[in-house]
């Protein structure tokens, strides 16, 4: 499924997002994030972050890649914030403990939660989002497009090519 939901939401707008769209919107994150760097590593918050983290990892010439792996959605809805791991001591000690010169990259900055936890594990860090809600965007250094907070993204990773019926047929 998407990203995004909140527990309890009862009306989602659906935004689905193709490869070809995200990776342009990766490309336009790198974009200004060269500007910000430069960085010693990127840290995909994972799992959506893994692919935006590739991308512009890629762009920028960063070949220090590292992970913060955190659980917070069971299917559609968002739940409890479980940290299963951390960055590696390496990778830490190239932001000199508070993240200085480290990119944290994740695909989407919902309710701030994630970002709110990974921001207290290195506090200087630049964190960088593609999509952002309303809730999440102060948490946020960079990003390129905010949508609203009761919107649901469609990843391309999680959906595959099927038919949309028309706005006038009653399809949200």
């Amino acid at each position: 499924m998407g990203s995004g939901g909140e527990a309890g939401l009862t009306e989602r707008r659906p935004f689905p997002v193709s490869w070809d769209q995200f990776h342009r919107d990766c490309r336009a994150l790198t974009w200004r994030l060269n500007e910000v760097g430069p960085f010693h590593a990127v840290i995909a918050i994972t799992r959506g972050g893994l692919v935006p983290a590739a991308i512009v990892a890629r762009e920028l010439g960063l070949r220090v890649i590292d992970t913060v792996c955190v659980a917070s959605y069971a299917h559609d809805q968002q739940g409890e914030l479980n940290l299963l791991k951390g960055i590696s001591e390496p990778t830490a000690a190239l932001g000199g403990g508070t993240g200085k010169g480290l990119l944290i990259v994740d695909d989407l900055a919902d309710t701030g939660a994630t970002m709110r936890l990974v921001r207290d594990m290195l506090p200087d860090a630049h964190f960088a989002t593609v999509y952002a809600k309303p809730k999440g965007r102060p948490l946020v250094d960079t990003f390129i497009t905010e949508v609203s907070q009761d919107t649901w993204i469609f990843f391309p990773w999680d959906t595959g090519l099927s038919f949309q019926p028309p706005l006038k047929d009653g399809a949200a």
